[in-house]
């Protein structure tokens, strides 16, 4: 019996409000729950970016980490010692990475807000790009920081507040989740060591794509001795549920006993571990997808474009910036009754009418897929009830 208990105004109040804004909508459901894709589609709406989530060697020795038995300490990672297997593949991440050290979180919004609550005191200047993921500012937040945004991959614009303002933190995705641009890298750290400031690199939807074995964009630019903190969610090209953060200072030793995530969580699993073992040695053998990754993304960027498309990436990450719910129903609508499912991201991802769809390409798409993409793009230019920003 599903029996609805009665809550207290105060809160009655915001889940009406909630209920209303967010699930009994105009349009019968969230803005996000679209058509179920059918065998055919096109589904570009994964972050398994080298399509490795049902890679036959990683499920082989997750299944054999399984059936070995091993006792697990199911307590905070605190209280392991360094000869565990979790310190050892950190140990391996900090070689891959090109950093002095590195620590395995439980996930990337884990990484992200532990590591800006450990290394922010309240009133730390916290220079932020407004397109940073959100685990970033709520880290800020909650460290009681003083966050100061700067426009998107605005270099002049985050000097002229750090000459206002004073040293602090600047943080920065190197790919944004949003769309698909890539960060100044190179501008951005010569700021920061010009002023005094400390740097966090967000690398999430870089690892394992790009740079030398893909080992991210920071070690493909040679900045990866030249930044102080990196982090990355590796739910992305590892296809997994773990976060990642890598320094480059005595610092990294800090993060277990000041970052509450850590402290106030279970550790991993070892049958966790030796997946993400796996998962690195297969990243680093897998360039003939990364390759194609490129080459498919390359081709709808240009493709796109050529069709009439304003589009800012410079990525795998793809997106129609398609403005208010209405139209981004209906531009949605229409890619999936033709079989092209991408990710709706609307409020609180986006501003309010500033949605987009994204794509997220993988290595496992065809150039057919892709100009069937751009076919159905095509059409929706030519229909005169959807506009794009």
């Amino acid at each position: 019996m599903n029996c609805q208990k009665e809550l207290p105004e105060f809160i009655k109040s915001r889940m009406d409000f909630l209920m209303k804004d967010l699930i009994n909508t105009d349009y019968g459901k969230n803005l996000v729950v679209g058509l179920t894709p059918e065998r055919g589609d096109v589904l570009i709406q994964s972050n398994d970016y080298l399509d490795i989530s049902e890679h036959v060697e990683i499920r082989g020795r997750l299944i054999e980490s399984l059936q070995n038995k091993k006792s697990d300490m199911f307590m905070s990672s605190i209280f392991l010692h360094d000869n565990n297997n979790k310190y050892m593949l950190e140990n391996e991440l900090s070689k891959y990475t090109n950093f002095s050290n590195s620590y395995i979180s439980q996930s990337g919004w884990n990484a992200n807000v532990s590591l800006l609550q450990a290394i922010c005191v309240p009133d730390t200047n916290v220079y932020i790009d407004f397109f940073a993921h959100m685990s970033m500012w709520e880290g800020a937040r909650y460290s009681c920081a003083k966050i100061r945004p700067f426009m998107h991959n605005n270099s002049n614009h985050l000097r002229k507040l750090i000459q206002r303002n004073g040293p602090g933190i600047i943080v920065v995705d190197s790919i944004y989740s949003t769309i698909g641009t890539i960060a100044p890298l190179e501008e951005i750290v010569s700021i920061a060591q010009e002023y005094g400031c400390v740097t966090v690199v967000d690398e999430s939807h870089s690892l394992g794509v790009y740079g030398e074995n893909g080992a991210g964009m920071l070690s493909s630019l040679g900045l990866s001795e030249k930044v102080d903190f990196m982090t990355a969610s590796l739910a992305k090209a590892f296809a997994y549920r773990a976060g990642l953060i890598c320094t480059n200072s005595n610092f990294g030793q800090c993060i277990p006993y000041t970052a509450f995530s850590n402290i106030f969580s279970s550790t991993m699993m070892n049958y966790e571990i030796y997946g993400l073992k796996a998962t690195l040695d297969v990243i680093r053998s897998v360039d003939d997808r990364r390759e194609a990754l490129f080459s498919l993304s390359k081709r709808l960027r240009l493709g796109l474009r050529e069709i009439g498309l304003d589009i800012r990436s410079q990525s795998h990450i793809i997106s129609l910036e398609t403005g208010d719910e209405y139209n981004t129903k209906l531009v949605r609508d229409i890619l999936e009754e033709q079989g092209i499912f991408g990710s709706v991201f609307c409020r609180p991802a986006t501003p309010k009418n500033r949605n987009i769809i994204r794509f997220s390409m993988n290595s496992s798409l065809t150039n057919e897929d892709v100009d069937r993409i751009i076919s159905v793009c095509k059409c929706l230019l030519e229909n005169e009830n959807v506009y794009f920003k």
